[in-house]
């Protein structure tokens, strides 16, 4: 068994694990990426459309485009990198100084053989993983044909197979609406995406570029009640919704041969949860502070791992916050103050904020519970208002950023921000 130290470990090479590494590195502190693929990238490699880097770079991408720029800079580091890795155990988590011990130690296997890695501070950087059919509850057998979108993403883009000739979505997240214009350019028919909601889940360009410009249906507030056919899919059969019921008596049946299945995105935690990390009971990531560290000293948490994003440009900003963060970690004690939201809100992240360094301002993400159209948006320190702004529309699928100034509010220990729709 190989023993290794590096002041940090980050797991998962995707744009936030390399954009928290390339902190820890830059900060002088010793790192490792983690990668389970063969390759650095994550789901950008696969991702061969354009649209990121917008906010990073200040110009538009392709997924594998943006991936090498970080990939460039990662090789010209001194970060060590195991690919075809995979963590099987990480040793308890104990309170101590931050020196090295037995209870900082991960386990990993690798084409080398086994590896025993100690560490001061940990990054997860791990990603999301699909939501697949069991998790929709969608009856029927099981019949050949029906993929994950991103599933059909790998095979089109990077295997170069074609899953189906006639196609319905069901759900209409961004993947899925990705791969219904996918889908088209290489010859498919793509009957439909159908969607529960009332609205769409993915963002409003994503229904604009890949639905609305194919001529492809959209049936909103539709759930699929079946997959018909047993060896091969043959069909789907549709029952719009009244008032959150089912109307059975409008039913009806899409023909098609191939289902793609875009029904939601779920952070890959089971690592977190193993170390006692708290999970948010709406993101399914780690309660953390602004800089991504979870309730846990030590452990950070970044990217979809935190909480699913709708651009790749804020999954690189988050992990460059957390690596930020885990170089400057020490066990000493820091002081928190919490944010609350009230019931109009999804969620927001963080759900509280680190004060040991008086942070001039804190960079806020959230979603609304519904779509609403003017909000004012208000973030309050009791009677003393910390940030004011008028969204002129907000969806639940489309997630907002704003900054929080600090410098002059005098949070302090124990205090509560919040935040307010009206």
């Amino acid at each position: 068994m190989t023993e290794l130290r590096y002041d940090s470990v980050v797991i998962g090479g995707g744009a936030a694990g390399m954009a928290a590494a390339l902190e820890l590195d830059a900060a002088g502190f010793s790192c490792a990426i983690i990668e389970r693929e063969d390759h650095l990238g994550g789901i950008l490699m696969q991702c061969i459309h354009n649209g990121f880097g917008l906010h990073e770079f200040s110009e538009e991408l392709t997924g594998p485009e943006f991936a090498e720029r970080f990939i460039e800079r990662v090789i010209k580091s001194k970060i060590a990198v195991y690919l075809d890795t995979t963590v099987t155990k990480i040793g308890e988590w104990g309170v101590g100084s931050g020196e090295w011990g037995s209870n900082k130690e991960l386990f990993c296997i690798s084409p080398n053989g086994v590896m025993r890695i100690q560490y001061r501070a940990l990054v997860l950087a791990m990603g999301c993983r699909e939501r697949n059919r069991g998790n929709a509850w969608i009856p029927g057998a099981r019949p050949a044909g029906v993929f994950t979108a991103g599933l059909a993403q790998r095979l089109v883009n990077i295997e170069g197979y074609i899953p189906g000739k006639e196609i319905v979505i069901i759900g209409s997240g961004d993947i899925g609406l990705i791969m219904a214009r996918r889908m088209s350019w290489v010859g498919c028919s793509v009957k439909a995406v159908v969607e529960i909601m009332p609205y769409p889940a993915g963002l409003t360009r994503n229904i604009v570029q890949c639905l609305r410009d194919f001529n492809i249906p959209l049936y909103l507030s539709c759930q699929t009640t079946a997959i018909l056919g047993n060896d091969r899919v043959e069909g789907v059969e549709v029952t719009p919704m009244e008032n959150g019921a089912l109307v059975h008596e409008k039913r009806f049946r899409i023909d098609c041969d191939t289902v793609l299945l875009s029904v939601g995105l779920i952070p890959e935690n089971e690592l977190a949860e193993t170390l006692g990390v708290e999970l948010h009971p709406v993101t399914k990531g780690p309660i953390c502070d602004q800089n991504g560290m979870t309730g846990v000293p030590g452990i950070f948490s970044c990217g979809n791992a935190a909480h699913v994003n709708d651009l790749v440009d804020y999954v690189s900003e988050s992990g460059e916050a957390a690596g930020k963060a885990a170089a400057l970690y020490s066990a000493k004690k820091r002081d928190f103050a919490e944010i609350k939201v009230d019931d109009k809100f999804l969620y927001a992240m963080p759900q509280k904020i680190d004060l040991t360094g008086s942070p001039e301002e804190v960079i806020l993400y959230f979603r609304s519970r519904e779509e609403r159209g003017r909000t004012k948006f208000t973030a309050k320190l009791g009677d003393q208002i910390l940030l004011k702004k008028t969204f002129q529309q907000l969806r639940p699928p489309e997630m907002e950023r704003v900054t929080l100034k600090l410098a002059r509010a005098g949070v302090k220990e124990g205090d509560v921000i919040c935040l307010e729709m009206e």
